[in-house]
């Protein structure tokens, strides 16, 4: 399925996607988009909201917070010239250590199925070089499917899979591992 969102007809302008580093400037921005992370993947996890109507966010605060962790952010600049939209972000943390681990990763609906979620992979990716991991829950397929091809997009077959026991909680079930080297 072609997204409208990024395509024209021939010899027009064509949508853009940017990518930058968060800077404290972008909390706004990453709260709302985090909400609307954490409510799609209450569809997998099972996760409701706490009783103010917010979802944990942990992550989210230590990505501002702790220098180990770093974010980025997407936006895209429509063909037309329109203001550019937050389309998605990822979050990473472990940059102290000798394994990044994409912590979490998130493309807004409208955006999906149109090459946002590889570029923005690949670029974060690619901006930091060295050892990855990259969970994900084999009952979200869409992900299954999709962190299948950005390991084999980013370094061929060079990639592992493992399932691995959700630490303290024994009741869920294990979280895929995709594990790869980045140059």
């Amino acid at each position: 399925m072609t997204n409208p969102l990024l395509t024209n007809p021939p010899g027009s302008r064509t949508a853009r996607l940017t990518m930058r580093p968060t800077t404290p400037a972008d909390r706004p921005v990453l709260d709302r988009l985090w909400l609307l992370f954490r409510h799609d993947m209450s569809e997998v996890s099972g996760a409701l909201p706490d009783p103010s109507g917010q979802f944990r966010r942990e992550r989210l605060d230590a990505a501002f917070t702790d220098p180990a962790w770093h974010g980025v952010l997407a936006h895209l600049e429509p063909a037309d010239g329109a203001p550019a939209s937050p389309v998605g972000f990822a979050l990473v943390r472990g940059l102290d250590g000798p394994t990044r681990v994409l912590s979490s990763f998130f493309v807004v609906r409208g955006a999906r199925r149109a090459g946002v979620g590889l570029q923005l992979a690949a670029h974060v990716l690619a901006s930091l070089p060295g050892r990855w991991e990259i969970a994900f829950q084999d009952a979200n397929l869409p992900a299954v499917r999709f962190w299948r091809t950005v390991a084999t997009t980013a370094v061929g077959q060079g990639w592992t899979e493992e399932h691995r026991a959700v630490p303290g909680r024994p009741e869920t079930p294990p979280d895929t591992w995709i594990s790869l080297t980045t140059a």
